[in-house]
């Protein structure tokens, strides 16, 4: 049994038992959240398709930690103009371990 979530602009293909990183949302460590936005559903061969989202359906989560992404860097620079700029950036997200998918 798998679902396919979305959430932070993002879809993810999620099983119980999954630990995934997804955009940071607004619960502690330790809490259950839950992720109302189920596009697609497959229970043991029989495939349910939102338009766009599942109503009714729904994937619990345990949420583990917060944490930031690797750095990326964008560096600019226009040749022997003196020109050039370093701006960095990281991602804040959170691990989330899959707990159930109720349908």
């Amino acid at each position: 049994m798998y679902a396919i979530i979305e959430t932070g602009g993002k879809q993810y293909r999620v099983s119980s038992g999954d630990t995934i990183e997804v955009e940071r949302i607004s619960a502690d460590e330790g809490q259950t959240f839950t992720f109302d936005r189920v596009l697609l559903c497959n229970n043991d061969g029989k495939t349910t398709i939102g338009s766009p989202a599942i109503a009714k359906t729904a994937v619990l989560v345990d949420v583990v930690k917060h944490i930031r992404g690797e750095k990326k860097v964008a560096f600019k620079m226009k040749r022997r103009k003196g020109y050039h700029r370093k701006v960095g950036h990281r991602q804040e997200l959170t691990v989330v371990k899959i707990k159930e998918i109720k349908i």
